[in-house]
């Protein structure tokens, strides 16, 4: 679970302006770390169904929202998956 002190640092590393929290970098790079530490636990506790299913639904979440930056505008969405180290 991330911290209110992570969550914080992700939400100013990845702002487009000032008051920005709920830009889809935003919430894209939200996602993405929560994502990361569900896939840490789900590899010490393998049997965890319920979290494997949260799991999948924070990857499809995030799939749609980097769909949405890919037709809005794909200068933004080349710079947050590069940003963020996915599509390897």
């Amino acid at each position: 679970m991330l911290t209110k002190e992570m969550k914080g640092k992700i939400i100013s590393e990845y702002k487009t302006n000032e008051k920005d929290t709920g830009s889809p970098e935003v919430q894209i790079a939200i996602l993405t770390g929560r994502i990361n530490e569900l896939t840490e636990h789900l590899k010490t506790h393998p049997k965890d169904h319920s979290s494997r299913r949260g799991l999948l639904k924070m990857v499809g979440t995030r799939s749609s929202l980097l769909k949405y930056i890919r037709n809005k505008d794909i200068n933004r969405y080349r710079n947050i998956i590069s940003r963020l180290g996915l599509r390897k």
